[in-house]
C-alpha cells in the first residue's frame, strides 16, 4: 500500500507530469516570469470555466481578500461580518485594514455561516459580509444575497476551499461558487482542490468597475507605469505557477469526482456509526470535498488521532480554536459560550485524508482502523 498522506501532490503530479513539465519549460524558455503569457492564458481559461467576466490573478488567497476590501473603499471602523469557524486569514485581513470583524455562528450541519446569525449581527456600521464556503460546499448564498440586497451590503465570497462547486438557486439556475457575490476570492495553495506548487490566488467579479480597480490595486496602485493614483500592494501570480494551474484546471472536475468517490466510501463505512457524524451534504451545493470532516461524538478525539497516527494514518483538526478565542483576536464583545456551534465543532471535528489519489486499498485500511478504534 502506498504511504498515506492528507494530500498526495506527488501522485497527482505523476499523472499530469508531461503537461506540467512542458508548461514550466515554456515559461523558463520565454523568461516571461511576471505577467507572462501563461498568466493571461490561465486568467482566460479560469474566466471561461467559472462563467465570470473578470479573473484577477494575485499572489495568494489572503491577498485576494485584502485587495477585495481595499477596492470596495471600506473605511476604518466599518463592520464586516464573517464566521468564527474558519481559517484565520478571513478575519486577518479585516483587522489588518482596521475594519471591525463581526463574528457569527455557523450551521451545525454544513458548518457554513448561518444567515439568521448574519441578520442579527447587522448594524448601521455594517458594510460587507464574507461567507466562507467551508470544506468544499457553498454557503447558503441565495439567502445571503437577499440579506445583502435588503441592507445594501457588499458580499465577498471566501471560496478558497470550494472552487468548482456549483450552487443551485430556487429557480433552477446555477452558478459556480465565488461568482455569486459582488466579489469572489480563492487560494491556489498547493493542498487546495486547484493548487499550484507555491503560493497563488485569484479574485473574481462580474463588475467592470470593480475589476478595473482591483487590477490597479494588485499592481502598486498604478494606472500608468510609475504613476500611482491609489494605495496598492504588490500581489501577482507568477508565470510558472500559472502554467501549473493551467495544466490542472482542465482536470478540476475530474478531481472533484475522485474526491466524491472517496467521500462516498467514507460515508458508507461510517453512516451507521453512532459515535461519528459524517459530513452533511447541502442540497443546493455539490460538495467538492476539500476536506472530509466528521464530528467525533462521545469518544476521545485526541486518542483517536493518536491511534490513527500509530497506524500511519494522518488526521487533522480544522480548526481547533474559534476565531473569537484566538489570542490575537480576543475582543471584549465576545466570550466563551457566545458561539456554541462553533465551539462544539472546534472541540469535536477531525478530518481524514482526502485527495485525488486515494485508492480502495488505502480507503479500506483507513476505515477499518477507524472502526477498530470505535469498537474497542
Amino acid at each position: 500500500m502506498k504511504k498515506l498522506q492528507m494530500v498526495d501532490l506527488h501522485g497527482q503530479y505523476l499523472n499530469i507530469k508531461t503537461e506540467i513539465d512542458k508548461g514550466i519549460q515554456e515559461v523558463i524558455d520565454s523568461c516571461a516570469f511576471i505577467n507572462g503569457p501563461a498568466v493571461k492564458k490561465f486568467q482566460e481559461n479560469l474566466e471561461k470555466y467559472l462563467g465570470v467576466k473578470h479573473v484577477i490573478p494575485c499572489a495568494n488567497g489572503t491577498d485576494a481578500l485584502q485587495v477585495s476590501m481595499m477596492s470596495l473603499g471600506l473605511q476604518p471602523g466599518d463592520e464586516v461580518i464573517t464566521s468564527s469557524f474558519t481559517f484565520i486569514a478571513t478575519a486577518e485581513v479585516i483587522a489588518l485594514l482596521k475594519l471591525t470583524p463581526v463574528l457569527v455562528d455557523v450551521d451545525p450541519d454544513t458548518f457554513n455561516i448561518d444567515p439568521l446569525a448574519i441578520e442579527r449581527a447587522i448594524t448601521p456600521k455594517t458594510r460587507a459580509i464574507v461567507p466562507v464556503h467551508l470544506f468544499g460546499q457553498t454557503a447558503p448564498m441565495e439567502e445571503i444575497m437577499n440579506i445583502a440586497q435588503k441592507h445594501d451590503l457588499y458580499v465577498i465570497e471566501d471560496n478558497c476551499q470550494a472552487i468548482g462547486s456549483d450552487y443551485y438557486f430556487n429557480d433552477g439556475s446555477k452558478k459556480k461558487a465565488g461568482t455569486i457575490g459582488h466579489i469572489g476570492c480563492t487560494s491556489f495553495f498547493p493542498s487546495k482542490n486547484l493548487g499550484c506548487y507555491g503560493d497563488g490566488g485569484a479574485i473574481f467579479t462580474n463588475d467592470d468597475d470593480l475589476a478595473r480597480q482591483m487590477r490597479v490595486v494588485v499592481n502598486h496602485g498604478m494606472t500608468v507605469r510609475y504613476y500611482h493614483d491609489y494605495i496598492g500592494v504588490n500581489s501577482r501570480l507568477d508565470s510558472i505557477q500559472a502554467a501549473i494551474l493551467n495544466a490542472k484546471l482542465s482536470n478540476l472536475d475530474e478531481y472533484a469526482a475522485k474526491r466524491r468517490i472517496a467521500a462516498d466510501f467514507y460515508d458508507k463505512a461510517f453512516v451507521n456509526q453512532p459515535k461519528l457524524k459524517i459530513p452533511s451534504r447541502y442540497p443546493k451545493s455539490n460538495h467538492v470535498f476539500h476536506q472530509y470532516t466528521m464530528i467525533a461524538k462521545s469518544i476521545d478525539r485526541k486518542a483517536l488521532i493518536e491511534y490513527l497516527a500509530s497506524c500511519e494514518i494522518p488526521a487533522m483538526i480544522y480548526y481547533p480554536v474559534p476565531l473569537h478565542m484566538q489570542k490575537a483576536y480576543l475582543d471584549p464583545r465576545y466570550k466563551a459560550g457566545d458561539f456554541p456551534v462553533t465551539e462544539y465543532l472546534c472541540a469535536n471535528v477531525f478530518s481524514l485524508p482526502m485527495h485525488t489519489e486515494l485508492d480502495e486499498v488505502q480507503l479500506t485500511y483507513i476505515t477499518q482502523n477507524v472502526l477498530e478504534f470505535l469498537n474497542r
